[in-house]
């Protein structure tokens, strides 16, 4: 018996295959050193991808990721930088994937940015839209499974919406990730143009050290207030993984916003 490949030369043969087809495979990852972030740009260089990581600061990225070759690190914000300095940064992305999230202080919940999430995927997308390219951008937003998709009918409960309302008005952060995801929906129709778009809706998210079975819904199965399912962010970023390396995948969950749960164990044993 041959050889066996190890994890490391699999993906280089898979990035050498890309780069005979002519296909880029650079990813832009903002939030890139937040808890999913994190995982994402580990799934996303094993796949053989290159990354381009925006983070506050270098060190808050593991050691593992940072020596990586085909791990490029930008410390800053995007609402910080220069229109110039988002455009070099997007320029050669295929994808952007966006894991931003307030801090859980009171400043992070309740300071400025109040619309950090939005208004760093909109100035990314008017980025791409300047400057559009032969084929649409992916954009791949992780939201959660509380928000609603607004182009849908999905049913929820008096009692869910009474207490959204009052997660509304006290936590500002909530509110940004649904306007987050109804800048995506509504800005940018199936087909549009420079932009394509996934919103992924996690529910209750745990930590996990390896992938599990996992179940995606087009709309929510459970209450996310009154009965919230399980969400490992290991899974997250594998679907994530998933919509920007796999064509079938993307084509699949383009201009929609799925929801992801574990599926529970028993199930994965049967």
């Amino acid at each position: 018996m041959g050889r066996i490949e190890t994890f490391a030369e699999m993906a280089i043969n898979r990035r050498c295959k890309l780069q005979r087809n002519g296909i880029d495979m650079t990813t832009l990852l903002a939030g890139a050193s937040g808890a999913t972030g994190k995982l994402l740009a580990e799934q996303l260089l094993n796949r053989g991808q290159k990354v381009r990581a925006i983070v506050r600061a270098a060190d808050r990225l593991p050691p593992e990721l940072l020596d990586h070759p085909d791990l490029s690190v930008v410390e800053g914000t995007v609402l910080d930088f220069t229109d110039a300095e988002v455009a070099q940064h997007v320029m050669d992305c295929s994808s952007i994937a966006c894991c931003l999230g307030h801090n859980l202080t009171f400043k992070g919940v309740y300071g400025h940015p109040r619309r950090l999430v939005t208004d760093s995927i909109r100035r990314l997308c008017r980025t791409v839209q300047a400057s559009p390219k032969d084929k649409p951008a992916k954009f791949v937003l992780m939201n959660t499974a509380g928000n609603s998709n607004r182009s849908l009918i999905e049913p929820v409960g008096f009692a869910q919406r009474m207490v959204i309302g009052l997660v509304r008005l006290l936590l500002p952060p909530h509110v940004d990730n649904e306007k987050a995801a109804d800048y995506l929906r509504t800005e940018f129709a199936e087909d549009s143009g420079a932009v394509e778009w996934c919103v992924v809706r996690p529910d209750s998210l745990t930590n996990e050290t390896t992938v599990t079975t996992y179940d995606l819904h087009c709309s929510p199965t459970r209450s996310a207030i009154f009965n919230p399912g399980k969400t490992s962010r290991i899974n997250v970023a594998h679907f994530m993984a998933d919509l920007i390396t796999d064509d079938a995948t993307w084509s699949k969950w383009k201009g929609q916003m799925p929801v992801i749960y574990n599926r529970p164990l028993q199930d994965n044993e049967s």
